[in-house]
């Protein structure tokens, strides 16, 4: 593996994590309470022994450049690293990135200076564990010149996603995009070929990709080289490749989630609330999630009733019921507040005893929660402060709204309060 440089793409603006992406990269998006987005694919990188990795992004990359720099730090005689790549305009590019291809395209003359067999290619916002070494060595068993990871999934699923087609020896020999009907049933495939069983075959008879790619670095090269105008993998550079080159499929047959939109980030927040086991685990000693150390005091609870939750480091509880919920560092939770169904990302920084008694002596909102506030379905950004008896629960079951200048949008029904956003005393949304 010391041969493979891992390369995770960032995204572009976010606009469908929106407003999460307002004032960081997609990547930076905190994630369980302590994580971001980016450490899932980078710790996979270094759980499979790959230790040279580049993250490509163009958008609000302040932050994203901080936790990197903070967490990931190789020693000094190790050639790793893991290194944020911006957009930069250059007189050979003067365009920002155009795309996922376009983005290695324009770096490409750095990642050159690597003595590397192949580029892994990977997507900065799903979750899931994989053992890269598996993906890359049927790479190299099967002579292929691009391989993709791909997931079995079952009929009424298939037809929102890219599927692909292969023949008797894995070589994917057709794309379709979110087909339907007859033109869907044409794409069902035999997935015993790459290893699913008899049973898990005939329920699921489709193959879709999850934009995660192995290639050979000469390949990558000349396909960018000679395909100037093509700018995103998944629609372009690949399904165009398939009569060409040799092109294999990789089964992956466990939990993965694309938590590219807030409904989606949502679901997989709580998901990992779940009992008595939950799709996803951050419990695994054999392969570790990594994030920043922060070396914060254990989470402190004063009479408080939680069930089925997750409480990060570093917390205040005080009175209060948490039911169903994920709450990030720092939170601060006052006396009779109802939490249920609901994801609080934190605070960067704690506030001043003082500070926050002559806040609230001057009508101001201290950071956190206030007393006897509800909150039910939401998702809270950072640094927000919600004032006392605030009730967000999203009575009239709106599904879409931007209250920007409340500090609150909604997005499929649940309400997301922005980042460093005050809500006064008695709000109701």
């Amino acid at each position: 593996m010391k041969r493979v440089l891992g390369i995770v793409l960032g995204g572009g603006a976010g606009t469908r994590l929106y407003p999460l992406t307002k004032l960081r990269a997609k990547p930076a998006v905190p994630l369980a309470g302590k994580y971001r987005l980016i450490d899932i694919p980078v710790s996979n990188c270094i759980n499979s022994d790959i230790n040279r990795i580049y993250v490509l992004t163009q958008f609000n990359s302040a932050s994203l450049n901080r936790h990197i720099t903070r967490t990931y730090n190789f020693s000094g005689i190790s050639e790793g690293f893991v290194e944020v790549l911006a957009a930069q305009q250059t007189s050979e590019n003067p365009q920002w990135f155009q795309g996922t291809a376009d983005a290695v395209r324009q770096y490409i003359w750095l990642m050159n200076e690597w003595d590397m067999d192949e580029y892994l290619v990977l997507s900065g916002d799903h979750l899931y564990r994989m053992d890269y070494s598996k993906f890359v060595e049927r790479h190299r068993n099967t002579n292929a010149d691009i391989t993709l990871s791909v997931i079995p999934i079952d009929e009424k699923r298939a037809s929102s996603f890219g599927l692909m087609k292969i023949n008797d020896k894995g070589r994917i020999v057709d794309f379709k995009e979110k087909p339907k009907g007859d033109e869907l049933k044409s794409m069902q495939v035999d997935t015993t070929t790459l290893g699913l069983s008899p049973e898990d075959a005939k329920k699921k008879p489709y193959i879709a990709s999850m934009g995660i790619y192995v290639f050979k670095k000469s390949v990558l090269e000349k396909l960018l080289e000679d395909n100037p105008d093509q700018t995103d993998f998944g629609k372009e550079i690949i399904p165009g490749a398939a009569a060409d080159y040799n092109i294999q499929a990789f089964l992956f047959d466990d939990y993965w989630e694309d938590i590219g939109t807030i409904e989606s980030f949502y679901d997989a927040n709580l998901a990992l609330t779940q009992q008595p086991r939950p799709p996803f685990s951050f419990y695994d000693e054999t392969a570790p999630i990594y994030t920043r150390s922060r070396y914060l005091p254990p989470t402190k609870l004063l009479d408080c009733q939680v069930f089925e939750s997750i409480i990060g480091e570093g917390c205040i509880l005080k009175n209060c019921q948490i039911s169903h919920s994920v709450l990030g560092i720092r939170s601060r939770i006052e006396a009779g507040c109802k939490l249920e169904d609901t994801l609080v990302m934190g605070s960067d920084y704690y506030e001043p005893f003082a500070e926050r008694e002559s806040g609230l002596q001057h009508g101001g909102v201290p950071l956190g929660i206030g007393a006897e506030s509800i909150i039910r379905r939401a998702i809270i950004d950072k640094n927000a402060r919600i004032g006392r008896k605030v009730l967000i629960l999203n009575k009239d079951r709106v599904e879409e709204a931007n209250r920007e200048d409340e500090g609150f949008y909604i997005r499929n029904g649940i309400v997301v309060v922005l980042k460093n956003a005050v809500i006064k005393d008695n709000t109701v949304i």
